[in-house]
C-alpha cells in the first residue's frame, strides 16, 4: 500500500505555493510593458485567474484532467467537488503525498495558462467576457489537453509523448490560444504607426525574478518528489533560464548595438518556457543548449511581429507559443534515459520514433488548441462584444473597466 512521504509532502507543498506565486508575478511581469492607463487592468486579468479557475477546478477541472478516463480523452466527473479526494495518497498519481495535495498542485498549473494568454490582447479586451472565455477555454482546452498528456489513460501520453512540467500542456496550448485572440481582435489602436513603450521596466524584472523563482517549483516540483529528478529539472530550469537571457542580450547586441534590459528579461522567459517540457529528461549541458537556441528564435519571433502586422502586445506567441513548441521538439532531441530511466532516448541516443512522437503530439495540440480557442472567441465576442469601445480603450482599461488609476500624480 502507498505510504505518505514527510519529505515528498513538504517539497510539493511548497512547490505549489512557488507556482501560485508565479500567477501574480506574470501580472507584474506584463504589467510594467503596458502603458500606465493600463497597468491595474493587466494585472488583474492574471490575479482574477486565482480565483476563476480555482472554482472550476476544484468543481469539474481535476476531474477532467486526472479523473477515470473515458476513451483516452477526457476523465469523468466522478471526482467532482473533490469526491473521494482527501488526504491519503492516489492509487494513481504521485502516490508518496496526499491526493488533496496532488490536486491542489496542478491546480496552480491550471490558474496560470488561461493568464499567459492575456498578455496577447493586452489593453483592449473587455473584462466581463474575458472572464466568461477564459472559464470556458479552461473546460474546452486545458483540460482535456492535460488530460491527453498526464491523465491516467489519456491518448497522447499512451503514445509515448512526454512533456515534464507543461511545454505542451501550459505553454503551447495558451500561445496557440493567444494567436487565435490576435486574430480576432485586430491590433490596438496606433498599432506600427506610433509606439507602445513600456511604463515600468522595473515593474517587469520584479516580475521575471518572481516567475524565475517560482519556476523552481514549476519544473522541479513535477518530480513529485524530492528525489534526483527534482535536482535534475531544478538544475536544467535554472541553466536554460540564464543561457536564454544571454543569448537574447547577445542579438540586441548584433542586431541593435545595445542589449536592454527588456530583452534581458523576454529572453530569460523564453529560456525557462522552453526548457519546461524537458527539464527532467535532459543533462546540464543540454539545457544550456535549449536556453541558448531558445534566446535566438525567441528574439526573431518576436522582432517578426511588427514586419507580420499581428498585434501580441506583450509576446506571448513568440516567447510562450514557439517555446513550447521548440522545447517540446527538443526533449526529442535531447531526452535521455541515462538521466531519467522512466522517460525516453531522443534522437540523439538513437531513437527517432521518440521525437517523431513528440512532434506529432505538438501539431495535434497547436491545432486544437487554435481552432477551439478561435471558436470560442468568436463566439463570445458575437454574445458580448470583446473589445472595449474605442473611446475606453483611449482612456484606458483601469478607469474604464475598473474605475481605478495605478498611478495619482
Amino acid at each position: 500500500m502507498a505510504q505518505i512521504s514527510a519529505g515528498d509532502t513538504a517539497f510539493i507543498l511548497v512547490s505549489a505555493a512557488l507556482v501560485l506565486l508565479m500567477t501574480p508575478a506574470l501580472g507584474l511581469f506584463y504589467g510594467g510593458m503596458v502603458r500606465n492607463k493600463n497597468v491595474l487592468g493587466t494585472i488583474m486579468h492574471s490575479l482574477i485567474m486565482i480565483a476563476i479557475i480555482s472554482f472550476e477546478w476544484v468543481y469539474i477541472g481535476y476531474s477532467m484532467s486526472f479523473g477515470p478516463d473515458v476513451g483516452g480523452f477526457i476523465g469523468d466527473l466522478s471526482w467532482f467537488g473533490l469526491k473521494g479526494v482527501g488526504a491519503a495518497p492516489s492509487s494513481t498519481y504521485a502516490t508518496t503525498i496526499p491526493h488533496v495535495l496532488f490536486m491542489i498542485y496542478q491546480c496552480m498549473f491550471a490558474i496560470i495558462t488561461p493568464a499567459l494568454i492575456t498578455g496577447a490582447f493586452a489593453e483592449r479586451m473587455k473584462f466581463g467576457p474575458f472572464i466568461v472565455f477564459s472559464l470556458v477555454w479552461a473546460i474546452a482546452v486545458y483540460n482535456p489537453v492535460c488530460h491527453w498528456i498526464w491523465g491516467s489513460g489519456g491518448w497522447l501520453g499512451a503514445k509515448g509523448a512526454l512533456d515534464f512540467a507543461g511545454g505542451i500542456v501550459v505553454h503551447l496550448t495558451s500561445g496557440a490560444a493567444a494567436l487565435a485572440a490576435v486574430l480576432v481582435l485586430g491590433p490596438r489602436q496606433g498599432f506600427g504607426k506610433r509606439s507602445f513603450m513600456p511604463h515600468n521596466l522595473p515593474m517587469t524584472l520584479l516580475g521575471t525574478g518572481l516567475l524565475w523563482f517560482g519556476w523552481f517549483g514549476f519544473n522541479g516540483g513535477s518530480a513529485l518528489a524530492a528525489n534526483g529528478i527534482a535536482a535534475t529539472a531544478f538544475v536544467a530550469t535554472h541553466l536554460a533560464g540564464m543561457a536564454a537571457m544571454a543569448s537574447w542580450c547577445f542579438m540586441e547586441k548584433i542586431r541593435q548595438g545595445k542589449a536592454t534590459t527588456l530583452g534581458a528579461a523576454s529572453g530569460a522567459i523564453a529560456g525557462l518556457a522552453t526548457v519546461t517540457p524537458a527539464a527532467g529528461f535532459i543533462s546540464a549541458n543540454s539545457a544550456i543548449i535549449i536556453g541558448l537556441i531558445a534566446g535566438v528564435i525567441c528574439y526573431f519571433a518576436v522582432s517578426l511581429k511588427e514586419k507580420l502586422g499581428y498585434d501580441d502586445s506583450l509576446d506571448v506567441v513568440g516567447i510562450h507559443g514557439l517555446g513550447g513548441f521548440a522545447g517540446t521538439l527538443m526533449l526529442g532531441i535531447f531526452a535521455s534515459k541515462a538521466v531519467n530511466p522512466g522517460g525516453a532516448d531522443g534522437l540523439l541516443a538513437g531513437n527517432p520514433s521518440f521525437f517523431a512522437t513528440q512532434a506529432f503530439a505538438v501539431l495535434v495540440v497547436l491545432i486544437y488548441a487554435f481552432v477551439v480557442s478561435f471558436v470560442l472567441l468568436k463566439i463570445v465576442d458575437a454574445l458580448f462584444g470583446l473589445r472595449v469601445p474605442a473611446e475606453d480603450e483611449v482612456q484606458g482599461l483601469d478607469l474604464s473597466q475598473h474605475s481605478e488609476t495605478a498611478y495619482n500624480l
